[in-house]
């Protein structure tokens, strides 16, 4: 018997009694007992997605200073060219920088070397980067893609001087003898070379432009009674000729940067001509043959840095302009 007085119950303990607190109770300060530590991880994940996003934000920011400061330096060193250089003698057809009689600095030899030595290289890297990137993307078996597309992109890592050497010992004396020249160091040596250059580039872009049009397309063409060439053809080139076209402009804005093959087997003579068995100059390899001549701060020295300069702003305006049709290729396909 209790120890309590009479007609008094003894209490008994509640469903919960003398048991641990379930997992969702409440805190004395009234929230779960959780909350806390959910909302500073919350916060810590926060902080890191900020932290990120400012990092990479950050290294966008500084590809694209670095750009800009290269332009602002070239333009510093390059534009007293202006004022010193009557621009009649600039767009003249003789370059002579070292003359003693009188110095000719015209820019239009330069210019001329160096779109014929692209335009021979895209002329050949055409058929063979795009015809591969047919084959790839509508006739190779899968092993075969797997197999064929990195030895091919494997060129595009092959050092210019070794291809500059290739150049010379193969390429050239294979030209001279074809043609009957007196030797083989011309533009269209060095367009050879930069056609190996560039043909990885086209493929690999223009490859990815063609197996992105929709299987739709290509089944409705079948459909329809179209052969497997047809349909290539008419329908799925067409369809990718923007990012085509995109894979060309790449291939071309990666030659005519080119300074070393080009260097080594266009023959380096300064002279106005539309034949790719003459020799030539280019913009790069004057760069290259003469800056560490000059005197710094000398007539020469702006003028080749102007030279850098319109060569900067080629490359610049041919990769933008693939960059447009790459934006204007997406957007027609959201649509």
């Amino acid at each position: 018997m209790s120890g309590r007085g009479p007609g008094l119950v003894e209490p008994r303990p509640g469903p919960g009694a003398g048991c641990a607190p379930l997992a969702g109770a409440a805190t004395p300060d009234g929230g779960p007992p959780w909350g806390r530590k959910r909302g500073g991880g919350a916060a810590r994940r926060r902080l890191l997605d900020r932290t990120i996003r400012r990092l990479l934000l950050g290294a966008a920011a500084t590809a694209i200073l670095a750009v800009a400061l290269i332009f602002v330096f070239l333009a510093r060193e390059g534009l007293p060219a202006l004022a010193e250089v009557p621009l009649a003698n600039l767009l003249g057809t003789r370059w002579q920088p070292t003359s003693s009689v009188e110095k000719a600095f015209g820019l239009l030899p330069l210019l001329n070397g160096t779109l014929l030595v692209t335009v021979c290289a895209i002329g050949l890297a055409l058929p063979f980067g795009v015809g591969g990137a047919l084959y790839l993307a509508e006739f190779a078996r899968p092993a075969e893609r797997e197999l064929l597309k990195p030895l091919l992109e494997l060129l595009a890592a092959v050092p210019s001087v070794v291809l500059g050497f290739f150049g010379l010992v193969v390429v050239g004396p294979a030209i001279k003898q074809l043609f009957g020249l007196a030797d083989g160091l011309n533009a269209l040596t060095g367009g050879v070379l930069l056609a190996l250059m560039a043909t990885p580039t086209i493929l690999s872009i223009a490859e990815d432009a063609l197996r992105a049009v929709p299987a739709s397309y290509r089944e409705a063409s079948l459909a329809l009674g179209a052969s497997a060439w047809t349909t290539t053809w008419r329908v799925v080139l067409p369809a990718a000729a923007p990012g085509v076209l995109a894979a060309v402009l790449l291939g071309f804005g990666r030659a005519i940067g080119e300074t070393m093959a080009v260097l080594m087997v266009t023959g380096n003579a300064a002279q106005l001509t539309l034949s790719p068995l003459e020799s030539v100059r280019t913009m790069t390899a004057t760069i290259a043959n003469e800056m560490g001549e000059v005197v710094y701060g000398d007539t020469h020295y702006h003028v080749l840095f102007l030279v850098g300069l319109v060569l900067l702003a080629m490359t610049l305006a041919v990769n933008l302009g693939a960059r447009r049709l790459l934006v204007r290729r997406a957007d027609s396909r959201t649509r």
